[in-house]
């Protein structure tokens, strides 16, 4: 973690550099192509990272898929605005159902939520998109039609997730179409995926919660004794929300509240700011080891207290009070790190970040 932005601090790579008029920025080129191209065909920022989002469910399906969450934080001129879309449980979550288990399940129907990925799509376009919906699609359907190279590090991934879920015959048959997962290079293509994206292209999203998509999500969790119905999957609807921040080295850092999880780094940047993390030359030993004990401290309130905001016991705006945050840095010590045992629990699983910066 840097804790100053630097453009004259060394880097190890050797890498170059380069600023242009409009820059999109995702964990795959094929994605970032697709975000840049909309940028080149009259679209703005909330089209291209819509449309690199919806390119990385097909391009890198070991991180991503319309499965997923979303949530966003879009600058419009001085204003920011949040979206949390985030999908609630299925009503038939009862602690009763959960009766008798350790932890919560980490695959299967029961460790899912209500996918709130494609409302958020949705809902971005419809309030700041430029382009057609559909137009949104049309490389992520041409990936997954006509097939694209997997890269070293999907390959790398892909080759692992048989392990986890290879005993499910859906992943089996979308996945290892030939009996493997696909090896770097190799051209991989699926027609189930690019008909989906079709389906919610054409229907701007409606067959995935109300409509054929949504039968075929609530008939499978049927088959194998899951709890999502086409209730659960109807009622979703993503909401826009004002943005929580923290004042760091001269600078505001915004984030979606709770139950987002990106209170961690506030609450941690907060701790910095509280030891005065600026006063230490970047990359010291003791800057390190302050940044580590500022997550570590961090990470634990987020444990103990974050959860669904209808049922929190405080607020984010307490957590990032200027007194609770001094209190959190007084418990770190220069000398002595704190060891814990880590959570067990995952909450969630991997997590893309995109980003396009528009011109000044």
């Amino acid at each position: 973690m840097f804790t100053r932005l630097d453009p004259d601090h060394r880097h190890a790579s050797r890498r170059s550099s380069i600023y242009a008029r409009n820059v999109v920025a995702a964990s795959q080129p094929l994605a970032a192509q697709a975000g840049l191209q909309c940028i080149r065909d009259g679209g703005n920022a909330v089209d291209a990272a819509i449309a690199a989002a919806i390119t990385l469910t097909v391009v890198e399906p070991t991180m991503n898929g319309i499965g997923s969450d979303g949530f966003a934080i879009v600058a419009d001129g001085d204003t920011i605005h949040g979206f949390n879309g985030s999908g609630r449980s299925p009503a038939a979550w009862t602690p009763q159902r959960f009766d008798g288990l350790a932890e919560m399940p980490e695959h299967g129907w029961d460790s899912i939520t209500v996918p709130g990925a494609v409302d958020t799509w949705v809902r971005l376009s419809e309030r700041f998109g430029r382009l057609p919906f559909e137009r949104l699609f049309s490389d992520a359907i041409g990936y997954a039609s006509n097939g694209y190279p997997v890269s070293p590090i999907v390959a790398g991934g892909w080759a692992r997730a048989p392990e986890e879920y290879g005993h499910f015959d859906g992943f089996r048959s979308t996945f290892m179409p030939h009996g493997r997962a696909p090896v770097a290079g190799e051209i991989f293509r699926s027609s189930e995926m690019a008909d989906t994206l079709n389906e919610i292209a054409t229907t701007r999203g409606e067959s995935f919660y109300r409509g054929e998509l949504a039968r075929l999500m609530a008939a499978d969790a049927a088959r194998l004794g899951g709890a999502m119905t086409c209730d659960d999957l109807a009622r979703h609807q993503g909401f826009w929300t004002d943005c929580i921040s923290q004042d760091f080295q001269g600078l505001t850092v915004h984030e979606i509240p709770p139950n987002g999880q990106g209170i961690t780094a506030l609450i941690a940047l907060g701790i910095l700011e509280q030891l005065n993390i600026g006063d230490y030359p970047p990359d010291s030993a003791d800057s390190v080891h302050l940044q580590v004990e500022a997550m570590k401290a961090a990470f634990a309130e987020t444990h103990r207290h974050v959860s669904d905001p209808e049922t929190m016991r405080v607020t984010g705006e307490q957590l990032l009070d200027t007194g609770h945050l001094q209190r959190c840095a007084d418990s770190i010590e220069l000398a002595v790190p704190h060891f814990q045992k880590p959570e067990s629990q995952r909450t969630t699983g991997p997590c893309i970040w995109l980003q396009r910066m528009p011109r000044a």
